[in-house]
């Protein structure tokens, strides 16, 4: 396989944004199907489909987030692969994250009625939406193996430095559900069943599609298929270990965020808008900082696969110097314009108010945050996996006594301990990273 030289900065600076502006443009992307499918059920003349299908969406954001694994953990091992230039492990990681996609997928159908029971009744939503969302939800979950499929099939790219596919993909699936959206509920006259099946088409689209580049780059490399990595579970035994820390990692990381929502759910309607507001604002600002910290995995895999440790150090310098970059310019605008983009998000005067009050804390949080979504992607693409966990785990551990211990400062120390839980991450990660680099990332280091 063929690499890609990071002699100099600018190499790398180059190399890094043309992996990264595809993932960004990909992300821009997802929130224009949840306003599109909002608009189409919204306009339908009882609000209950509405309701039904933002419960429904709701619960397979969370669910389908928690698979995740199967995109990072491919991405990093692939990388890995290709700086040995072992073509044959990059084909049978591909093939084995396909098998593990398809068999959880399966027992994602199968176990589907008590699962997304247990959902609904967690997001506690009314009786005529609850309805609605589980009826949309059974047809939802027959998607699931294409879902987490597709997760394996652009973590394989990336790994293999190809982000393009992301944003094919991404572009593919949300223009044919976006299409049989309107065709399926203005057309058709269906309601909340025409969005969730709109969903599952575009899916299966999407993976059809994903396959067919699949074909295209098998021709280019060499080895083939081995039963043996497919069909022992042996074989499996590192990507068992990295994919079950991972999806540990992002259970933590669920606890983190639905806390916080529920602890500001207690303060009133009122509070509990303002955050899911300010929320959007930490969306959009990841938006761009994934994209550097998914560049980050595919290089940074590639060069520890081939024990380049001066391209890791460049990488690693590279990314955080766009990534620094990117958290300042989003600090300064929520400074100078948070306000604006209050008013864009709602309309409600109380709303705007109360979202206003805790403005601050959104011009700090994205140079705090910017260094665990650096390091997390540093960490994918070495497959640290255990050190991402225990960094989680660990600003749990000061998240919870911290918004404790300031209770009586209603939702500022609120904000005071989810910020505090992205400092300690952060700090948890950096220190692991710096202690590497001296025993593990760096020329003199034992070969692993």
């Amino acid at each position: 396989m063929a690499s890609q030289e990071l002699a100099t900065p600018s190499a790398a600076r180059r190399r890094i944004w043309m992996l990264a502006w595809p993932i960004i443009l990909s992300n821009i992307t997802v929130p224009l199907l949840g306003l599109v499918d909002t608009a189409v059920v919204g306009h339908l003349p009882d609000s209950r489909y509405l309701a039904g299908v933002t419960l429904g969406a709701t619960l397979f954001s969370f669910l389908y987030w928690g698979f995740g694994f199967l995109r990072m953990g491919t991405t990093g091992l692939t990388s890995q692969a290709v700086g040995r230039e072992s073509d044959s492990e990059v084909r049978n990681l591909l093939g084995q994250s396909l098998l593990m996609a398809a068999g959880i997928g399966t027992l994602l159908i199968l176990f589907s009625r008590p699962l997304i029971s247990l959902g609904l009744w967690l997001l506690d939503g009314s009786e005529v939406a609850t309805e609605l969302a589980a009826e949309y939800a059974q047809i939802r979950i027959l998607s699931a193996p294409a879902v987490l499929a597709n997760y394996a099939i652009l973590g394989w790219f990336l790994g293999q430095q190809n982000a393009r596919v992301t944003l094919l993909i991404l572009v593919l699936t949300n223009s044919v559900n976006i299409a049989l959206d309107l065709l399926f509920v203005v057309g058709l006259g269906m309601t909340s069943d025409g969005v969730a099946w709109a969903t599952v088409i575009a899916d299966y689209t999407a993976l059809f599609f994903g396959l067919w580049l699949v074909s295209q780059q098998l021709k280019l490399l060499e080895g083939r298929f081995l039963r043996e990595r497919l069909l022992t579970m042996a074989a499996y035994a590192e990507l068992f270990h990295v994919n079950a820390n991972l999806f540990v990692r992002t259970l933590g990381l669920l606890f983190a965020m639905a806390f916080f929502t529920s602890r500001g759910a207690v303060q009133g309607d009122t509070v509990l808008a303002a955050n899911a507001v300010l929320l959007q604002f930490i969306m959009l600002t990841s938006y761009a900082l994934d994209g550097f910290a998914h560049a980050a995995e595919a290089i940074v895999g590639r060069s520890v696969g081939r024990r380049r440790w001066d391209e890791f150090a460049t990488t690693v310098r590279t990314a955080a110097w766009f990534s620094l970059i990117t958290a300042t310019v989003a600090s300064l605008a929520f400074a100078f314009g948070g306000h604006y983009l209050i008013a864009l998000l709602t309309g409600l005067p109380e709303v705007r108010a109360t979202a206003g009050s805790y403005l601050p804390w959104m011009v700090a949080m994205p140079l705090i945050a910017v260094w665990s979504y650096l390091l997390d992607g540093v960490f994918i693409g070495a497959t640290a996996i255990r050190e991402m966990r225990n960094s989680i785990f660990i600003g749990l551990a000061i998240y919870l006594p911290v918004w404790w211990a300031t209770q009586d400062m209603g939702n500022h120390g609120l904000w005071l301990a989810f910020l505090t839980f992205s400092l300690v991450r952060s700090a948890v990660l950096a220190t692991y990273f710096l202690h590497y680099r001296r025993t593990r990332w760096h020329p003199m280091a034992p070969s692993l």
